[in-house]
């Protein structure tokens, strides 16, 4: 994982369908009283698993290109 990034979940449009928990492979995420939550961030290896499967994008894996 790249030091201190982490999937963004935004909660305004989280439906709570908890696809992203199920697909998390490492059970870095899970389901909260207010929505998913990355609740191991250390465990997180960005798969962008979580991303990809959430129905409605309320999940964002953001990327930074580094030019050398």
């Amino acid at each position: 994982m790249m030091a201190g990034v982490l999937p963004q979940i935004d909660l305004m449009r989280c439906i709570l369908c908890g696809r992203c928990v199920q697909a998390c492979p490492t059970q870095a995420v899970e389901m909260l009283a207010n929505g998913p939550t990355i609740v191991r961030p250390d465990a997180c290896t960005y798969c962008t698993a979580c991303e990809a499967i959430c129905p409605v994008g309320a999940i964002t894996c953001t990327f930074e290109i580094v030019w050398k």
